[in-house]
């Protein structure tokens, strides 16, 4: 046996909330203020510190980094993902880095050159290289712009 429908059943009327629902009241806590995005756009950036990523400072010493060559590799020990942190405080710039591998025949005299570079920038008045082995080099640290000049990309 088979059961027919007539008609579709009605559709129940959605609930709707209108402004004579809302209390007087509560009306002006809810109102969203339509200049928001003007008063976001009219702030200033934060002012980054010169010895910040970004700052003048930190910058100065990226860029002595990046004028220091792998005597094996042609490129310089910053795009090579040698480099693993930079801080700066007060003038007193710490360098934390690796080398390729610990039997790198400059592991003795990278670290003093990285430290007579990055000393020699103007505003740093010390430079101090943490030459540290955890996690190890290897090619993936590069950046794209070493892997293209060595034909890895």
């Amino acid at each position: 046996m088979v059961e027919e429908a007539s008609a579709a059943p009605e559709k129940p009327e959605r609930p709707r909330l209108t402004d004579a629902d809302v209390r007087s009241d509560m009306r002006e806590d809810f109102e969203r203020k339509k200049d928001y995005l003007e008063g976001f756009l009219s702030q200033k950036p934060a002012e980054v510190g010169s010895g910040e990523p970004g700052g003048a400072l930190y910058e100065a010493v990226i860029d002595a980094l990046k004028e220091i060559y792998d005597p094996e590799i042609p490129v310089n020990i910053y795009d090579l993902g040698l480099v693993y942190g930079v801080e700066i405080d007060a003038g007193h710039a710490i360098v934390t880095m690796t080398l390729t591998t610990p039997h790198c025949p400059v592991a003795e005299s990278m670290p003093g050159e990285v430290e007579m570079r990055v000393g020699a920038v103007p505003g740093v008045g010390s430079a101090e290289v943490n030459l540290v082995w955890d996690p190890p080099w290897d090619p993936q640290k590069m950046s794209d712009e070493a892997k293209l000049e060595l034909g890895m990309l």
